[in-house]
């Protein structure tokens, strides 16, 4: 097995392991609604992005031939790690924490696809920079984190 599909199959198990420690079962009615909302949008984010032709995704694990985005991050990662994010946001701290909390999260995950780009099959950018992941994770986030908002009616702190 190359060393891209190490990784993927790594990343389904670390992500799936993070899940079942990481979700209460009280919180799983949240978890399916983060989850499925980071879902549609980063599904079809990933879907233009790749028609337009700024990214590629050389080496895909699963479904190499039905499209050309990676199911893996866009399917599966991504919103997973939206669920972590929402479910230990940082709902009564200040708001330059909660800032903080965005970037972190933000610039953790740029810098994890940028070194897959850089020393893998797995991603290649063809029109695309770090910058507009980092932008549109932070679009991302804060879209799901006003639909959790909506969704479950969850008051402000003023």
């Amino acid at each position: 097995m190359a060393k891209e599909g190490i990784i993927e199959a790594s990343v389904w198990i670390i992500m799936i392991i993070a899940l079942l420690v990481f979700v209460p079962k009280k919180k799983m009615r949240e978890a399916s609604a983060v989850y499925l909302f980071k879902l549609f949008l980063t599904w079809g984010l990933g879907l233009f992005v790749v028609q337009m032709k700024w990214i590629e995704y050389p080496d895909r694990f699963i479904f190499p031939y039905a499209h050309k985005s990676n199911f893996t991050f866009e399917f599966f990662v991504y919103p997973s790690i939206c669920v972590l994010f929402m479910l230990y946001y940082p709902e009564k701290k200040r708001y330059i924490t909660q800032l903080g909390y965005f970037a972190a999260y933000c610039s953790i995950m740029t810098l994890l696809e940028v070194l897959i780009e850089h020393y893998t099959q797995l991603i290649h950018y063809i029109k695309w920079t770090w910058y507009w992941t980092w932008i549109s994770l932070f679009l991302t986030f804060s879209l799901s984190r006003i639909y959790y908002i909506w969704f479950f009616r969850i008051k402000s702190k003023t």
